[in-house]
C-alpha cells in the first residue's frame, strides 16, 4: 500500500516534468515556425540600450566579477539550506520522538554550518578576495602646483 502512494507521487511529478519538456519544446518549434527569417545588416548588430556598439564584443572581464559573482552565490545558497532546517528544527513530532533531543543537535548542526562558512568567508578575506584594486592617485605637490601658477602669472604679465 505504502509502496503505491510512493509510486503515485513519483509518477506525478514525473508528468510534470514531462509536462513541462513537452510544452517548451512545442513553444520553440511554433516560434521556430512562424517568424520570420530575413537576416539583414541592422538585424544582425547586437543591442544594447540603443547606442551603437563599439570594438568587439568579445573584451575580458577583470576575475574579480566572477570572485565577486560566486561568493554571492556561495552565501546565498546558505540561506536556502538554513530556511528548511529552520522549518524542521521546530518540528514537536520530531521532538517527541528523539525526547527534547531534536531540537540542540539541530542547532548544532546550524552552527556548524554557519560556521563552516564563516572560515570560508574569512579565507576568502584574507586572499583579498573580497576586496577591489585600489587605484593610486597621484596628486601634485603644493609646491610644484604653485610654481606651475607662477609660471602661467608671469606669461600672463609678459603679454
Amino acid at each position: 500500500m505504502r509502496t503505491e502512494n510512493h509510486f503515485n507521487q513519483l509518477s506525478t511529478a514525473l508528468l510534470f516534468i514531462i509536462g513541462g519538456l513537452l510544452f517548451s519544446l512545442i513553444s520553440l518549434t511554433v516560434w521556430k515556425l512562424l517568424r520570420s527569417n530575413k537576416p539583414t545588416e541592422i538585424t544582425q548588430v547586437a543591442y544594447e540600450s540603443g547606442e551603437e556598439p563599439i570594438g568587439s564584443a568579445l573584451g575580458g572581464f577583470n576575475i574579480r566579477f566572477y570572485m565577486v559573482a560566486l561568493l554571492f552565490v556561495l552565501f546565498d545558497v546558505e540561506l536556502v539550506f538554513l530556511f528548511p532546517w529552520a522549518v524542521v528544527m521546530g518540528n514537536k513530532q520530531f521532538n517527541e520522538m528523539s525526547g527534547g533531543v531534536w531540537g540542540y543537535t539541530t542547532l548544532i548542526e546550524a552552527f556548524v554550518f554557519v560556521l563552516l562558512l564563516g572560515f570560508g568567508l574569512a579565507y576568502a578575506w584574507k586572499q583579498q578576495w573580497l576586496g577591489w584594486a585600489k587605484v593610486a592617485i597621484n596628486r601634485p605637490k603644493m609646491k610644484q602646483v604653485n610654481r606651475e601658477y607662477e609660471l602661467f602669472n608671469e606669461q600672463v604679465n609678459r603679454r
